[in-house]
């Protein structure tokens, strides 16, 4: 992926109040984050567009983390899915892979991602 893309790795967390704090700051901290699944295709394709755009993004990957499952449910309870990836520029979700592609090719990404 390059210099664009920050895997993020850090302490497990055991609470849900952790957990929910976590999840606000780490939306709240950079443009782009991407919670994924390393072996996922979809998240794969997520993290290709911002690559080709050359826009910088902070990836968590769920699988490799002790508390991935809950940060997922927690996650859930937020965006009102489950899946991976999960998307949020500038604080908001615009949803998945597939969302990020069609944003992409429609032209939509781009203006999201200045200012």
């Amino acid at each position: 992926m390059g210099s664009i893309l920050t895997r993020a790795r850090g302490a497990t967390m055991v609470n849900s109040t952790e957990i929910k704090q976590f999840i606000k700051d780490a939306i709240a901290q950079d443009k782009v984050v991407v919670f994924s699944k390393s072996y996922c295709p979809y998240c794969t394709l997520a993290k290709n567009v911002f690559e080709k755009v050359k826009q910088p993004i902070k990836v968590y990957e769920l699988n490799e983390r002790d508390d991935g499952d809950a940060i997922q449910s927690h996650l859930a309870e937020i965006t009102g899915f489950r899946t991976v990836p999960q998307v949020f520029i500038n604080g908001n979700c615009v949803g998945g892979g597939s969302d990020v592609k069609a944003l992409h090719e429609s032209g939509k990404l781009e203006p999201l991602l200045i200012g």
